[in-house]
This record gives C-alpha cells, structure tokens and sequence, in this order.
C-alpha cells in the first residue's frame, strides 16, 4: 500500500470517524438521551402489551409439524 494513502485517506476518515463518534455523545448527553436508560426501553410497551408479556404473533408461532422421513 502506498504511503500517500495513509496520510490523504485513511488518517483523515479515522478523524472524521472518532470526532463524529464523540460529537454524537455530547449530543445525546446534552440533550438528556443518556439519563434513564431503562425507562427508555419500557416505551415500547402499551395497556395492550404489558411489561414482561410477549403478545406479539412472531414470538408466539406454533411449531410447524415433523415430517417423517422414509
């Protein structure tokens, strides 16, 4: 690989990559993204579909029937 790569392309993404990285986490942490972690996962869920109970039909599915083999 040549050297003019290192220092023209990949150094320069690198940088952009990790600052993008951390101005992503100020952001969220200045806009309270990082608070309740926890509560944040519960938002999800509704009267209909209460905490802990899976009602959804993908999580529920019968098993299909074994074919016999011959």
């Amino acid at each position: 690989m040549p050297e003019w790569f290192l220092y023209f392309v990949a150094m320069p993404m690198a940088v952009l990559i990790v600052s993008s990285a951390v101005y992503a986490l100020y952001w969220a942490s200045k806009k309270g993204q990082l608070r309740n972690l926890e509560e944040g996962a519960k938002v999800i869920f509704d009267e209909e579909e209460p905490l802990g109970k899976p009602t959804d039909q993908t999580l529920n599915q019968p098993k299909p029937p074994k074919k016999k083999n011959r």
